[in-house]
């Protein structure tokens, strides 16, 4: 019975959030900056050794695209083919059919892709 309550989806939650609390609390006895104590430089911007001066920063974009369609192309092909049964020839022809339409889609990312 007992076993029960604790495995219950409130209590366990509740026993996670205390422990991840206590954590916390333990951790912030090993922090760095003392409590109340204000840091230099907190609210000024900050980036990779950088200080701003005022001006703006858009990253592009065009270079993360690409490798970001072919890694999904890549991982849904790979999630197909690992989840089609092989028990049948359909099944193998429809693997086979995938592949090469994931092959020419990566043929026509990497043609375009400059």
């Amino acid at each position: 019975m007992t076993n029960e309550i604790i495995l219950s989806p409130l209590v366990a939650f509740a026993i996670v959030l205390f422990a991840v609390c206590v954590l916390a609390w333990l951790c912030s006895i090993y922090a760095y900056r003392k409590k109340g104590s204000p840091v230099a430089g907190m609210s000024k911007e900050y980036a990779c050794g950088e200080d701003f001066q005022g001006h703006d920063i858009q990253p592009d974009y065009s270079q993360f695209f690409p490798f970001a369609f072919f890694f999904t192309i890549l991982h849904i092909v790979a999630l197909v083919i690992a989840t089609v049964p092989a028990e049948t020839m359909k099944t193998f022809a429809m693997a086979i059919t995938y592949i090469i339409g994931a092959a020419i889609g990566l043929l026509i990312l990497m043609r375009t892709w400059k």
